[in-house]
């Protein structure tokens, strides 16, 4: 399969970089170019790409209104947000809107295209300790109401889903996941599917998010395991 990427940036040098960049590739094509926000969902009709790499701030649209209007759609591709910052709140709000991840405009190129291949397959490119470490540095405002939220949402679920999302926001693979709650791997799969279609989340970086939201990763320390969309 040729995975179709639309490329989002007001700098003209950007995506002329990263054209020049994924077009050398055999199963990669950039089939769409726009300057700001407000053409992203034109050209999704147009040219129905996989994967969308995202600029946050553009003049017109900013790169996270598109990603919450495109992410709403049925059958969106995936977003990865581009961004020259390590912590920036607007990278957790593209996150929570749905995005697969974000990449450092400094990234390099392996790491992208590594990046697109992965996406592309479903699995997400930042790991809840990426996440958490967002989260920490950046403290958004609203944290008391959003953790009676993420919490109150957590409780609809049963007690081995709930365990199971946990497990996701510490980093842990399905495989993880499978030995340290004595599951099958299949198991594992499908209590992720149901939390993911409970909680009407796009990913594992989501429930990630809300764990942590939750204040359930607090005590939990660093896990060095696979990233969030490991299976």
């Amino acid at each position: 399969m040729t995975i179709r990427v639309l490329l989002v940036d007001d700098d003209a040098l950007v995506r002329a970089g990263l054209r020049l960049m994924l077009d050398g590739l055999e199963d990669v094509a950039v089939v769409g170019e726009a300057a700001d926000g407000d053409r992203v969902l034109p050209l999704v009709d147009e040219h129905r790409p996989h994967v969308v790499l995202m600029d946050i701030r553009m003049p017109a649209m900013d790169g996270l209104t598109a990603t919450e209007a495109l992410r709403a759609r049925p059958d969106a591709p995936e977003v990865v947000v581009l961004t020259t910052f390590h912590a920036d709140a607007q990278v957790l709000r593209a996150l929570r809107a749905g995005a697969a991840g974000f990449l450092l405009k400094d990234t390099p190129p392996a790491e992208i295209l590594a990046a697109v291949r992965k996406v592309a397959s479903g699995e997400p490119v930042l790991s809840p300790a990426v996440t958490r470490q967002l989260i920490h540095h950046v403290r958004p405002a609203g944290e008391d109401s959003r953790r009676s939220r993420a919490r109150e949402a957590l409780d609809g679920l049963g007690e081995r889903e709930r365990e199971v999302a946990v497990a996701v926001g510490k980093g842990m693979s399905n495989a993880e996941i499978a030995r340290s709650l004595y599951m099958s791997i299949p198991t594992v799969k499908t209590h992720v599917s149901r939390v993911l279609t409970k909680l009407d989340l796009n990913n594992r970086v989501q429930i990630a998010l809300l764990a942590h939201d939750a204040g359930l990763l607090e005590d939990a320390g660093e896990h060095h395991g696979g990233p969030a969309g490991e299976s």
